[in-house]
């Protein structure tokens, strides 16, 4: 078991999702930068898709009740347990009652704390992850929290650190798949001209920019669009010409247009994307 002692902005559990329930309305949701959680699995020997806990922006602290395997990765928030400094993306060895304590990121916006066996919490619909739109999976964490740790698995990684960099914290360049509604614009390349800033207005639900520079989306259709389905990454563009880039716990559906697609791979970059950060778009070559 752990025992949560103090909670930052926002802390909640997150696995990769419960996909395969778009009919009945519900999204896949789980973790904002999924390439983070799977790292934190991999390094303390779970399945990438165990559950773990997703922190915004840090100030997370938490009391071990036995020895725990334990991992954090994703932004740069300094960790330490009972104050001694640990390194980033390390393997951590808790004992019963030390503490794991987060401090404020320096880099990315989330960070994810993994520990071996799992956050065991019940799955509602397959999965673990709470879904911030629909209100579905285990509420966020608050202080007195006690979170049930699964059974260890039976293989081990014999590593150390992961060398990895942490979030990019100056100009995030992404590139995007333009369409499907690319043609409702007077000229695609505006998205792609000058650069655009992360609203503090962010969350789990989308990353919503501000023009810094360079041209404003114009659309050229002005009737309405009928609602159609969203994927993740897919750039939506309200009447107000200020573009949100869809994450974890986007609507599944939407009847705002659609410019363009963020590329996979790149979602997770703009999950990390704190508010004030530039970011520039360039098209898909391929």
């Amino acid at each position: 078991m752990i025992r949560v002692e103090r909670v930052g902005p926002l802390a909640t559990i997150q696995d990769l999702g419960r996909p395969g329930w778009f009919d009945s309305g519900v999204g896949i949701a789980g973790a904002a930068d999924r390439a983070s959680l799977r790292l934190a699995n991999r390094l303390v020997g779970n399945p990438e898709g165990a559950a773990g806990i997703e922190v915004l922006l840090g100030g997370l602290e938490l009391l071990a009740d036995r020895h725990l395997t334990v991992a954090v990765t994703g932004a740069a928030a300094p960790a330490s347990v009972d104050g001694r400094p640990m390194g980033a993306a390390s393997v951590l060895e808790i004992e019963a009652g030390q503490r794991l304590r987060l401090g404020f990121a320096m880099a990315g916006l989330r960070s994810y704390v993994a520990v071996r066996g799992g956050i065991d919490v019940p799955a509602v619909l397959g999965s673990r992850s709470r879904d911030t739109l629909s209100g579905l999976g285990p509420d966020p964490l608050r202080a007195g929290d006690v979170l049930p740790v699964g059974p260890p698995p039976r293989l081990y990684p014999i590593v150390d650190v992961a060398p990895v960099l942490p979030p990019a914290s100056g100009l995030l360049t992404v590139h995007v798949i333009p369409g499907p509604r690319d043609d409702w614009f007077s000229s695609v390349t505006a998205l792609f001209a000058g650069d655009w800033t992360v609203s503090s207005a962010t969350d789990r639900i989308g990353a919503r920019l501000d023009r810094r520079s360079g041209p404003a989306l114009e659309r050229r259709v002005s009737s309405e669009l009928p609602t159609e389905g969203m994927a993740l990454g897919s750039i939506q563009v309200p009447p107000s010409g200020q573009p949100v880039v869809f994450l974890a716990d986007h609507p599944i559906t939407g009847g705002y247009p659609v410019i363009g697609v963020v590329a996979d791979a790149e979602v997770d970059l703009v999950a990390q994307a704190r508010p004030g950060q530039r970011i520039r778009f360039r098209p898909c070559l391929t």
